[in-house]
Protein backbone atom coordinates (compact mmCIF):
# COMPACT_ATOMS: atom_id res chain seq x y z
CA UNK A 1 0.00 0.00 0.00
CA UNK A 2 2.84 2.40 0.79
CA UNK A 3 4.16 2.00 -2.76
CA UNK A 4 0.84 2.89 -4.43
CA UNK A 5 1.47 6.68 -4.70
CA UNK A 6 4.85 6.07 -6.32
CA UNK A 7 3.40 3.47 -8.69
CA UNK A 8 0.53 5.83 -9.57
CA UNK A 9 2.91 8.69 -10.35
CA UNK A 10 5.08 6.47 -12.55
CA UNK A 11 2.10 5.12 -14.50
CA UNK A 12 0.51 8.55 -14.97
CA UNK A 13 3.85 10.06 -15.97
CA UNK A 14 4.10 7.42 -18.68
CA UNK A 15 0.58 8.30 -19.91
CA UNK A 16 1.45 12.00 -20.03
CA UNK A 17 4.72 11.42 -21.87
CA UNK A 18 2.89 9.30 -24.43
CA UNK A 19 0.35 12.06 -25.10
CA UNK A 20 3.05 14.73 -25.37
CA UNK A 21 4.81 12.79 -28.14
CA UNK A 22 2.34 14.37 -30.55
CA UNK A 23 2.51 18.02 -29.50
CA UNK A 24 0.24 19.47 -32.17
CA UNK A 25 -2.46 16.88 -31.58
CA UNK A 26 -2.23 17.51 -27.83
CA UNK A 27 -2.50 21.28 -28.30
CA UNK A 28 -5.52 20.92 -30.58
CA UNK A 29 -7.21 18.64 -28.05
CA UNK A 30 -6.67 21.17 -25.25
CA UNK A 31 -7.90 24.08 -27.37
CA UNK A 32 -10.91 22.07 -28.48
CA UNK A 33 -11.77 21.27 -24.88
CA UNK A 34 -11.45 24.95 -23.97
CA UNK A 35 -13.71 26.29 -26.71
CA UNK A 36 -16.28 23.49 -26.58
CA UNK A 37 -16.87 23.83 -22.85
CA UNK A 38 -16.99 27.62 -22.83
CA UNK A 39 -20.07 27.35 -25.05
CA UNK A 40 -21.91 26.21 -21.92
CA UNK A 41 -21.12 29.51 -20.23
CA UNK A 42 -22.20 31.44 -23.31
CA UNK A 43 -25.59 29.76 -22.87
CA UNK A 44 -25.73 31.21 -19.34
CA UNK A 45 -24.94 34.67 -20.72
CA UNK A 46 -27.80 34.30 -23.19
CA UNK A 47 -30.16 33.45 -20.31
CA UNK A 48 -29.12 36.58 -18.41
CA UNK A 49 -29.52 38.67 -21.53
CA UNK A 50 -33.25 38.09 -21.08
CA UNK A 51 -33.38 37.87 -17.26
CA UNK A 52 -32.00 40.27 -14.63
CA UNK A 53 -31.59 37.37 -12.19
CA UNK A 54 -32.15 33.62 -12.07
CA UNK A 55 -33.96 32.51 -8.91
CA UNK A 56 -32.42 35.48 -7.13
CA UNK A 57 -28.88 34.80 -8.42
CA UNK A 58 -27.01 37.34 -10.53
CA UNK A 59 -24.85 36.46 -13.52
CA UNK A 60 -21.70 36.83 -11.42
CA UNK A 61 -23.06 34.53 -8.72
CA UNK A 62 -24.05 31.87 -11.24
CA UNK A 63 -20.58 32.27 -12.76
CA UNK A 64 -19.20 31.38 -9.33
CA UNK A 65 -21.21 28.13 -9.38
CA UNK A 66 -20.21 27.47 -12.98
CA UNK A 67 -16.51 28.07 -12.39
CA UNK A 68 -16.28 25.92 -9.28
CA UNK A 69 -18.30 23.14 -10.87
CA UNK A 70 -16.27 23.03 -14.08
CA UNK A 71 -12.86 23.21 -12.43
CA UNK A 72 -13.71 20.44 -9.96
CA UNK A 73 -15.56 18.21 -12.42
CA UNK A 74 -13.01 18.47 -15.22
CA UNK A 75 -10.15 17.67 -12.85
CA UNK A 76 -12.03 14.50 -11.87
CA UNK A 77 -12.74 13.82 -15.54
CA UNK A 78 -9.02 14.12 -16.21
CA UNK A 79 -8.21 11.62 -13.48
CA UNK A 80 -10.92 8.97 -13.85
CA UNK A 81 -13.13 9.97 -16.80
CA UNK A 82 -11.83 6.97 -18.73
CA UNK A 83 -13.98 4.80 -16.45
CA UNK A 84 -16.51 5.39 -19.24
CA UNK A 85 -14.64 2.68 -21.15
CA UNK A 86 -15.19 0.07 -18.45
CA UNK A 87 -18.15 -1.42 -20.31
CA UNK A 88 -16.00 -2.09 -23.38
CA UNK A 89 -13.32 -3.72 -21.20
CA UNK A 90 -15.85 -5.98 -19.50
CA UNK A 91 -17.54 -6.93 -22.76
CA UNK A 92 -14.22 -7.69 -24.48
CA UNK A 93 -12.96 -9.74 -21.53
CA UNK A 94 -10.10 -7.31 -20.89
CA UNK A 95 -11.20 -6.87 -17.28
CA UNK A 96 -10.14 -10.48 -16.70
CA UNK A 97 -6.49 -9.42 -17.06
CA UNK A 98 -7.03 -6.72 -14.42
CA UNK A 99 -8.52 -9.26 -12.02
CA UNK A 100 -5.47 -11.54 -12.06
CA UNK A 101 -2.93 -8.78 -11.37
CA UNK A 102 -1.79 -8.08 -7.80
CA UNK A 103 -2.90 -4.43 -7.63
CA UNK A 104 -6.49 -3.44 -6.92
CA UNK A 105 -8.92 -3.40 -9.84
CA UNK A 106 -10.00 0.20 -9.35
CA UNK A 107 -6.40 1.39 -9.10
CA UNK A 108 -5.55 -0.34 -12.37
CA UNK A 109 -8.60 1.02 -14.19
CA UNK A 110 -7.99 4.65 -13.18
CA UNK A 111 -4.33 4.47 -14.25
CA UNK A 112 -5.12 3.17 -17.74
CA UNK A 113 -5.29 6.73 -19.05
CA UNK A 114 -4.96 10.37 -18.03
CA UNK A 115 -7.20 12.90 -19.80
CA UNK A 116 -4.72 15.71 -20.42
CA UNK A 117 -7.10 17.19 -23.00
CA UNK A 118 -9.32 18.29 -20.11
CA UNK A 119 -6.75 20.93 -19.21
CA UNK A 120 -8.52 23.27 -21.63
CA UNK A 121 -11.83 22.83 -19.81
CA UNK A 122 -10.13 23.31 -16.44
CA UNK A 123 -8.51 26.51 -17.71
CA UNK A 124 -11.77 28.02 -18.92
CA UNK A 125 -13.41 27.10 -15.61
CA UNK A 126 -10.60 28.85 -13.74
CA UNK A 127 -11.00 31.95 -15.89
CA UNK A 128 -14.75 32.15 -15.25
CA UNK A 129 -14.19 31.48 -11.54
CA UNK A 130 -11.56 34.22 -11.35
CA UNK A 131 -13.84 36.71 -13.08
CA UNK A 132 -16.68 35.75 -10.72
CA UNK A 133 -14.52 36.35 -7.64
CA UNK A 134 -13.48 39.71 -9.05
CA UNK A 135 -17.04 40.84 -9.73
CA UNK A 136 -18.89 39.37 -6.72
CA UNK A 137 -18.87 41.34 -3.50
CA UNK A 138 -17.84 38.84 -0.81
CA UNK A 139 -17.41 39.79 2.84
CA UNK A 140 -14.34 37.64 3.42
CA UNK A 141 -13.69 36.10 6.80
CA UNK A 142 -11.79 33.04 8.05
CA UNK A 143 -14.81 30.77 7.65
CA UNK A 144 -15.42 31.77 4.04
CA UNK A 145 -11.75 31.37 3.12
CA UNK A 146 -11.56 27.91 4.68
CA UNK A 147 -14.85 26.83 3.11
CA UNK A 148 -13.71 27.96 -0.34
CA UNK A 149 -10.34 26.26 0.13
CA UNK A 150 -11.90 22.88 0.89
CA UNK A 151 -14.38 22.95 -2.00
CA UNK A 152 -12.02 21.47 -4.64
CA UNK A 153 -11.17 18.51 -2.41
CA UNK A 154 -14.62 17.63 -1.10
CA UNK A 155 -16.25 18.42 -4.46
CA UNK A 156 -13.77 16.25 -6.35
CA UNK A 157 -14.28 13.38 -3.94
CA UNK A 158 -18.06 13.63 -4.34
CA UNK A 159 -17.87 13.71 -8.14
CA UNK A 160 -15.37 10.82 -8.16
CA UNK A 161 -17.60 8.82 -5.83
CA UNK A 162 -20.58 9.32 -8.12
CA UNK A 163 -18.45 8.23 -11.08
CA UNK A 164 -17.16 5.09 -9.38
CA UNK A 165 -20.48 4.12 -7.79
CA UNK A 166 -22.35 4.63 -11.05
CA UNK A 167 -19.97 2.45 -13.01
CA UNK A 168 -20.53 -0.55 -10.76
CA UNK A 169 -23.67 -1.32 -12.80
CA UNK A 170 -21.32 -2.15 -15.68
CA UNK A 171 -20.62 -5.50 -14.01
CA UNK A 172 -24.25 -6.44 -14.68
CA UNK A 173 -25.23 -4.16 -17.61
CA UNK A 174 -22.21 -3.69 -19.87
CA UNK A 175 -23.93 -1.01 -21.97
CA UNK A 176 -25.00 1.31 -19.19
CA UNK A 177 -22.76 4.26 -20.10
CA UNK A 178 -25.59 6.57 -21.14
CA UNK A 179 -27.46 6.01 -17.89
CA UNK A 180 -24.30 6.68 -15.88
CA UNK A 181 -23.54 9.84 -17.86
CA UNK A 182 -26.87 11.26 -16.73
CA UNK A 183 -25.41 11.45 -13.22
CA UNK A 184 -21.76 12.25 -14.04
CA UNK A 185 -21.82 14.74 -16.91
CA UNK A 186 -25.42 15.56 -16.03
CA UNK A 187 -24.27 16.23 -12.48
CA UNK A 188 -21.77 18.74 -13.80
CA UNK A 189 -24.55 20.66 -15.53
CA UNK A 190 -26.78 20.34 -12.47
CA UNK A 191 -24.18 22.05 -10.26
CA UNK A 192 -23.67 25.01 -12.59
CA UNK A 193 -27.06 26.53 -11.75
CA UNK A 194 -28.88 27.41 -8.52
CA UNK A 195 -30.57 24.24 -7.34
CA UNK A 196 -33.90 25.90 -6.60
CA UNK A 197 -34.61 26.27 -10.33
CA UNK A 198 -35.10 22.50 -10.62
CA UNK A 199 -38.23 20.54 -9.77
CA UNK A 200 -38.68 19.19 -6.25
CA UNK A 201 -38.10 15.53 -7.20
CA UNK A 202 -34.89 16.37 -9.08
CA UNK A 203 -33.62 18.44 -6.17
CA UNK A 204 -34.20 15.58 -3.76
CA UNK A 205 -32.53 13.04 -6.06
CA UNK A 206 -29.46 14.91 -7.30
CA UNK A 207 -28.95 17.30 -4.42
CA UNK A 208 -29.25 15.00 -1.43
CA UNK A 209 -29.62 11.32 -2.42
CA UNK A 210 -26.77 11.81 -4.91
CA UNK A 211 -25.18 14.59 -2.84
CA UNK A 212 -24.26 17.01 -5.60
CA UNK A 213 -25.60 20.00 -3.64
CA UNK A 214 -22.54 19.64 -1.40
CA UNK A 215 -20.11 20.12 -4.32
CA UNK A 216 -20.57 23.88 -4.54
CA UNK A 217 -24.16 25.06 -4.00
CA UNK A 218 -24.50 24.71 -0.22
CA UNK A 219 -21.00 26.11 0.47
CA UNK A 220 -21.76 28.96 -1.97
CA UNK A 221 -24.80 29.95 0.10
CA UNK A 222 -22.47 30.86 2.94
CA UNK A 223 -19.60 32.25 0.85
CA UNK A 224 -21.90 34.51 -1.17
CA UNK A 225 -24.16 35.25 1.82
CA UNK A 226 -27.24 33.95 0.00
CA UNK A 227 -30.51 32.99 1.70
CA UNK A 228 -31.31 29.30 2.08
CA UNK A 229 -34.38 28.65 -0.12
CA UNK A 230 -34.39 24.86 0.35
CA UNK A 231 -35.30 24.89 4.02
CA UNK A 232 -32.44 22.57 4.97
CA UNK A 233 -30.46 23.14 8.20
CA UNK A 234 -27.84 25.88 7.82
CA UNK A 235 -25.22 23.51 9.26
CA UNK A 236 -25.31 21.57 5.97
CA UNK A 237 -23.50 24.46 4.29
CA UNK A 238 -20.38 23.26 6.11
CA UNK A 239 -20.96 19.51 5.77
CA UNK A 240 -19.26 18.93 2.39
CA UNK A 241 -16.09 17.28 3.78
CA UNK A 242 -18.10 14.82 5.89
CA UNK A 243 -20.50 14.09 3.02
CA UNK A 244 -17.55 13.56 0.66
CA UNK A 245 -16.00 10.97 2.99
CA UNK A 246 -19.31 9.14 3.36
CA UNK A 247 -19.83 9.19 -0.42
CA UNK A 248 -16.34 7.77 -0.96
CA UNK A 249 -16.95 4.94 1.51
CA UNK A 250 -20.26 4.06 -0.16
CA UNK A 251 -18.68 4.16 -3.63
CA UNK A 252 -15.77 1.97 -2.50
CA UNK A 253 -18.09 -0.64 -1.03
CA UNK A 254 -20.31 -0.65 -4.12
CA UNK A 255 -17.26 -1.08 -6.34
CA UNK A 256 -15.98 -4.00 -4.27
CA UNK A 257 -19.45 -5.53 -4.33
CA UNK A 258 -19.50 -5.27 -8.13
CA UNK A 259 -16.01 -6.74 -8.49
CA UNK A 260 -16.92 -9.69 -6.25
CA UNK A 261 -19.92 -10.43 -8.46
CA UNK A 262 -18.07 -9.93 -11.75
CA UNK A 263 -18.41 -12.80 -14.18
CA UNK A 264 -16.14 -13.18 -17.19
CA UNK A 265 -17.51 -12.98 -20.72
CA UNK A 266 -17.17 -16.75 -21.00
CA UNK A 267 -15.49 -16.47 -24.38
Amino acid sequence: MADLPAIYLRLISARIRAQLQYRLSFLLDVLGSFFLTIIDFLAIIVIFYHLPALAGWTLEEVAFLYGTSYVIFKLVDMLIGHLDGLGDQVQAGQFDMIMVRPLGALFQVVTLDFGMRQLGAVLQGLIIFGLALWRVDIDWNTGRVLLLAQMPFSGALIFASVWVAGHTIIFWITRGREAINAFTYGGNMFTTYPIQIYGAWLRRLLAFIIPLAFVNYLPALYILDKPNPLGVPDALRFASPLVAVIAAIVAWRLWNFGVRHYRSTGS
